[in-house]
């Protein structure tokens, strides 16, 4: 007897299923544009600014399959995902107040941290939502319809502080004073991440475990899942990786390097002792399990891995160092108290918002784009686009025109949010969404720890410490996901 598929959702209940993601990205864009802005105005040195970034991915890394893992397993009268959107949206409204308002650099590093973790709290439970709740058919829309939110959120968080300032809020302090148009930003940010929140938490019901096992997407095409089920690492495996790490913190000490790489010295040393901790623990232990799924992950999703890495890692570039790039070569800003410095800032919250506008237009026609060129050449042609649009901010001298290298990006973030994640939830089994689109996350956060770690390096020893070439640097890498794209099985493409 075959099984049913999950009934078709009208327009209006994928509208409330996504419309939290618009206060979740208000939240995560106002973290994007200004935290660079924050840190260097408490007094971090540019080539700081990627290593206090640093606490952003990790604490993804750290979070999300354990939040996807307890997902999963959750069921309340508030349903499998809802508790966690929150109990994320509460923790987060709580650091948008304070971070702004951080009286210490170290203070506002830590306060990136809890705000992060506590975004990824809401976040990771939202992708594997769309997953639960839509046939196969509807999830490119569903992962659409997220895009354009997060477009609208992030549109209106980006230009607060242009706007803020051209209604007369003030826009510059004294030293180590963050100007008033940034903290209102963050009030503001609170309240709508709240709200958003609230509206999908009541407006939406969840299928429960046993309905879900019953649709007929609860197990993926044999095609799309992995070759063959891998018991844990052997022991070689895990005391290789724990040796390269011991080995590459050891060069590090030894030629005297940057600090920042012990972070990737020390990946590869942690990724070593989990794989011997998974050896040891109970095979129902959450951490074993999270291992033995990571390595039994999909043909799918290791190849989309490498999309995501070079995606993100172009992203991070973008995120850290367009403040900087941008006030420095379009504005002639050197001292981070310069009227300079804060025109070209909110300039850069312009442009910000500017890119997700465009994202937010784009994903109207991913679903259209989809059924004419598939999922995997409507990414690959999404990417390119945003390669250019990086490359090209080189080019241009008037900053107004950077607003068109905006259209670029404004389509590669669209499609980094949507296409990957509705090519990656046809092939994992509904009873694992939440895990495996937490350990997902893992290759969007290992990019940005690679850059937060490796980018103060590079641009000092290779990039003749101009900020404009990291942006370059982006946009080569967004050129190469977009060829690792075709390596990604292909299915029928229906929207």
């Amino acid at each position: 007897m075959s099984r049913p598929d999950k009934p078709t959702l009208s327009f209006w209940q994928i509208w409330n299923m996504c419309f939290g993601f618009m206060g979740i990205q208000f939240g995560f864009a106002l973290q994007n544009a200004n935290a660079s802005r924050i840190f260097e105005t408490l007094g971090a040195p540019m080539d700081a600014v990627p290593g206090l970034w640093i606490a952003a991915p990790l604490t993804g890394l750290l979070v999300q399959p354990v939040i996807g893992y307890w997902s999963d397993r959750t069921w309340t009268r508030w349903g499998r995902r809802r508790p966690y959107f929150m109990i994320g949206a509460v923790l987060t409204t709580l650091a948008l107040l304070v971070m702004p308002n951080s009286p210490t650099l170290w203070i506002a590093a830590g306060t990136l941290w809890v705000l992060d973790a506590s975004i990824n709290v809401s976040m990771e439970p939202f992708r594997a939502f769309v997953g639960d709740q839509l046939a196969p058919r509807q999830r490119p829309t569903g992962y659409a319809m997220q895009s354009f939110f997060i477009g609208i959120g992030a549109i209106v968080a980006s230009f607060l502080p242009f706007l803020l300032a051209h209604f007369g809020v003030a826009n510059t302090a004294g030293p180590g004073q963050v100007p008033d148009t940034v903290r209102y930003a963050f009030y503001v940010g609170a309240v709508v991440l709240l709200a958003a929140i609230c509206w999908t938490v009541f407006s939406t019901r969840e299928y429960a475990p046993a309905e879900l096992a019953a649709f007929a997407d609860a197990e993926p095409p044999a095609h799309q899942t992995a070759a063959a089920v891998r018991g844990p690492a052997p022991w070689h495996q895990a005391a290789l990786w724990l040796g390269v790490g011991v080995v590459l913190a050891g060069l590090i000490a030894w030629r005297q390097g940057d600090k920042m790489l012990y972070v990737l010295a020390g990946l590869c040393a942690a990724y070593g002792v989990l794989l011997g901790l998974a050896r040891v623990l109970p095979g129902t232990h959450m951490l074993a399990q999270i291992v033995g799924d990571l390595r039994t992950m999909p043909t799918t999703m290791r190849r989309l891995a490498w999309v995501q890495f070079f995606s993100w890692f172009a992203l991070f570039a973008m995120w850290i160092f367009t403040t900087r790039a941008v006030a420095g070569v379009h504005f002639g800003a050197t001292e981070t108290e310069s009227a300079a410095y804060n025109e070209g800032a909110n300039w850069v919250g312009v442009l910000f918002g500017a890119y997700n506008g465009f994202a937010a237009l784009a994903a109207l026609l991913i679903p259209p784009m989809v059924r004419a060129l598939g999922l995997r050449w409507s990414h690959l042609l999404n990417l390119w686009l945003g390669g250019a649009g990086l490359i090209s901010m080189m080019f241009i001298d008037d900053p107004r025109w950077l607003l068109l290298s905006m259209v670029g990006v404004g389509f590669a973030w669209a499609s980094i949010l949507s296409l990957p994640y509705a090519l990656l939830s046809d092939s994992v089994p509904a009873a694992k969404m939440g895990v495996y689109m937490g350990i997902f996350n893992f290759f969007i956060v290992i990019p940005q720890l690679v850059a937060a770690s490796a980018l103060g390096f590079a641009l000092r020893a290779w990039l003749g410490g101009q900020p404009m070439h990291v942006l370059v640097l982006g946009g080569c890498s967004l050129l190469v996901a977009g060829l690792c794209v075709l390596r990604v099985p292909s299915r029928p493409e229906v929207v």
